[in-house]
């Protein structure tokens, strides 16, 4: 797969500061093919939330690029970036907001225009995706913490979005919810940017990380590999739960 004509994702000599004048973002670069899954790694203070917000043009303004499957994220193109990039927030409460799981998933949608069978179909396909069709009319307050990032990842998913970028997916979530919402990101056939603390779950999902440390992309690689760098992973203040062994774990298949 050539990663530049098939990119989803295209991250050019990326630099921002904030208005108080701190600098989070140094000249980030990186590539993402269609359909990889790759997880973002890094610790607190890293930048990792300012990259994110410049993918769907929340934050602007700042030097470089960033393109999406070749439309570069600019006020423009502002409403079909922010189709094509779905972001799924830390806390799902953040995105649910109406009475029931179908009208959150229809919101989207609905404001883009669509109605009537073709709503109501696009509003199935996101649940089914998601294995929460059965709770289409359930209030989402009614639902497990699990169930509701699963309706929150429906919400973005019946935008039928380029790019799926999900913010600690696991945090907060039981052994089985963590297993079930895995399970759900393998059979999307999206191209999925992963934000995480978890490294074991960017171990398991994600062939290849980054690692955004003080504003730059300091590894790209193998997942497997970089968390097996010892002196890399003390140098970005990354650390695996104890006991766990990169080495003694298959990598995760890489999409053909």
């Amino acid at each position: 797969m050539d990663p530049v004509s098939t990119a989803s994702l295209e991250v050019s000599s990326l630099a921002f500061a904030y208005p108080d004048g701190h600098q989070a973002l140094f000249g980030v670069d990186f590539t993402i093919g269609r359909g990889e899954r790759v997880a973002l790694l890094g610790p607190n203070g890293a930048g990792k939330t300012t990259l994110v917000l410049h993918l769907n043009g929340i934050l602007t303004g700042g030097a470089g690029t960033v393109r999406v499957a070749g439309l570069e994220v600019g006020r423009r193109n502002m409403a079909e970036i922010r189709r094509r990039v779905g972001i799924v927030f830390q806390d799902p409460d953040d995105q649910l907001f109406m009475p029931t799981v179908r009208e959150d998933v229809a919101f989207g949608p609905a404001a883009a225009g669509l109605k009537g069978a073709e709503l109501e179909a696009r509003v199935d396909r996101a649940l089914e995706r998601v294995g929460m069709a059965e709770f289409k009319d359930r209030p989402p307050h009614h639902l497990s913490f699990g169930q509701r990032r699963r309706v929150a990842v429906a919400t973005v998913l019946a935008m039928e979005p380029e790019i799926l970028v999900l913010d600690e997916p696991s945090s907060n979530l039981d052994p089985a919810s963590r297993r079930e919402l895995a399970d759900i990101l393998r059979s999307l056939d999206v191209t999925v940017l992963m934000v995480t603390h978890d490294l074991p779950y960017a171990l398991e999902l994600c062939p290849r990380s980054l690692v955004l440390s003080d504003g730059v992309i300091a590894a790209d690689g193998p997942t497997g590999e970089l968390l097996a760098d010892d002196a890399l992973m003390r140098a970005h203040r990354l650390e695996l739960p104890y006991g766990f062994d990169p080495r003694s774990v298959p990598a995760p298949p890489a999409r053909g």
